[in-house]
């Protein structure tokens, strides 16, 4: 049996299903933004790209995580 996706990444298929657009897609806006606050950023990808509250969270969640990872 596979594992279980946890996390904010559990959110992701349902994020392209209700949006239709890849996560990729979503997560390059969110590094193009000009913005970098957690809160900020979600709440960007709420009033401009119309994203309900737990997706936008998921996704700047991820992509915050990502870049802080070492390379």
């Amino acid at each position: 049996m596979a594992d279980q996706v946890k996390g904010p990444a559990s959110y992701f298929p349902s994020i392209e299903k209700k949006y239709g657009r890849p996560v990729a897609e979503w997560i390059d806006l969110i590094h193009s933004s000009p913005l970098t606050k957690h809160m900020e950023l979600v709440a960007w990808l709420k009033t401009e790209h119309d994203l309900g509250h737990g997706h936008a969270n998921a996704l700047v969640a991820h992509t915050l995580a990502e870049a802080k990872k070492p390379s």
